[in-house]
C-alpha cells in the first residue's frame, strides 16, 4: 500500500498522488504493480524498493539514477508465535531520496515512522537530507526505549528467578539475550552507516546538519554501549545461575546418598538374620529386637556422623 504524506496549513494531509516535498510512505501488504507503477512515476531503480522486503538488508547507501538509497536498522515487536523466538527483533526501513520526494518503505510496521508521521508537519521537505537525519533520530529513539523496556524485564525476571528458579523465567532471558543480539548488531551497523555518511559526504550535509548527524552517531554509540552491558550482566546473571542449579543438584544428589546408606544399614541387618544359618540370640526371647535396636543403632551414629560433615 501506498501512503502520500504533503504539509498543507502546517498539518499533515494524505493526498492521492505524488507531488512536490511529498513524503512517500509504502507498508504492508506489497503489490508488485505498486512497485513497478512508484519506479516508472518517481524513477527509482525498482530493485532499491524490493530490496527492503528482505528482513536481513544490511545498513548501506547506495546512489543510482541521480536517487539516493539509504537502508537503516530500526527495533520492532516479534509476532512470531514460536515460544522460543526473541521479544524484539530489528528490521530494515529503505528510504530514497529524490529530486522531489522522500519515499520511504517498511517491511513491518515500526514506531520509528510513527513518530516521524506525527512530527512531520514540523519538517521542511524541501531539505530532504535532514528529513532522512530525523528518521534516523527516531530509529536511535526507539532503540533507547527498547532498551530501558529490556533492561526491565530483565530485573522481573531475575527477581522471579531468585525466588522460584522457574524454568519459564529461564527461557524468558533467553529471548532477552536473542533480542540484544539482535540490537548490538544493528546498533553497530548503523554506527558504522553514519559513520561513512559523515566522513563521505553522500547526503551534502551543510553544518548545521552535520552537527546533527555527528550527535546522531553519538546516541546511536551510547545506545550500543547500553546493549553491550546489558548483554555482559545478562550474560554472567545466566552463568551464575548455571551454576547455583548446578550446586543445588550436587546438594540434592549428596542427600538421596546420604540417606540411601542409611536405609541401607538396617537391610543389611535384615539380610544378615534372615539367612538360614545359626546366627547369635536366634533361641532368645529377645531375638527380634535385637537386630531392630542394632540397626536403629548403626543408622543413628551414621545419621549423626552425615549431619557432622553437613552432608544434610
Amino acid at each position: 500500500m501506498i501512503q502520500y504524506f504533503k504539509i498543507i496549513d502546517q498539518q499533515t494531509i494524505e493526498i492521492d498522488k505524488p507531488d512536490i516535498g511529498t513524503w512517500v510512505n509504502l507498508v504492508p501488504p506489497f503489490k508488485e504493480e505498486e512497485f513497478i507503477e512508484l519506479s516508472e512515476s518517481l524513477d527509482i531503480p525498482i530493485e532499491f524498493l524490493r530490496d527492503s522486503l528482505d528482513i536481513d538488508e544490511r545498513p548501506r547507501y547506495e546512489l543510482e539514477n541521480n536517487s539516493k538509497f539509504v537502508v537503516i536498522k530500526t527495533p520492532t515487536e516479534n509476532n512470531s508465535f514460536n515460544g522460543s523466538d526473541a521479544f524484539y527483533i530489528t528490521i530494515p526501513i529503505c528510504i530514497i531520496l529524490t529530486h522531489n520526494q522522500i519515499v520511504t518503505v517498511n517491511s513491518f510496521d515500526n514506531g520509528a515512522i510513527k513518530k516521524f508521521l506525527n512530527s512531520f508537519q514540523k519538517r521542511n521537505p524541501e531539505r530532504r537530507s535532514m528529513m532522512l537525519l530525523k528518521i534516523f533520530e527516531k530509529v536511535v529513539q526507539n532503540f533507547m526505549e527498547f532498551l530501558k523496556e529490556i533492561n526491565q524485564r530483565r530485573n522481573q525476571y531475575e527477581t522471579s528467578l531468585y525466588q522460584s528458579n522457574s524454568n519459564e523465567d529461564l527461557l524468558n532471558l533467553m529471548r532477552i539475550q536473542k533480542s540484544l543480539v539482535y540490537f548490538v548488531t544493528a546498533l553497530r551497523s548503523n554506527e558504522m552507516l553514519m559513520m561513512k555518511l559523515e566522513r563521505t559526504n553522500f547526503l551534502v550535509l551543510n553544518d548545521d546538519e552535520r552537527e546533527f548527524l555527528h550527535d546522531l552517531i553519538v546516541d546511536t554509540s551510547q545506545a550500543l554501549e547500553m546493549a553491550n552491558i546489558y548483554t555482559n550482566i545478562l550474560t554472567s546473571t545466566l552463568d551464575a545461575f548455571a551454576s547455583i542449579i548446578s550446586n543445588n543438584l550436587n546438594n540434592v544428589m549428596k542427600r538421596l546418598t546420604s540417606i540411601t546408606i542409611i536405609l541401607s544399614v538396617p537391610v543389611l541387618v535384615a539380610s544378615i538374620y534372615g539367612m538360614n544359618v545359626d546366627i547369635p540370640f536366634q533361641h532368645s526371647a529377645h531375638a527380634f529386637y535385637i537386630p531392630v535396636l542394632l540397626s536403629i543403632g548403626v543408622s543413628v551414629v551414621i545419621s549423626w556422623y552425615f549431619m557432622k560433615k553437613k552432608w544434610f
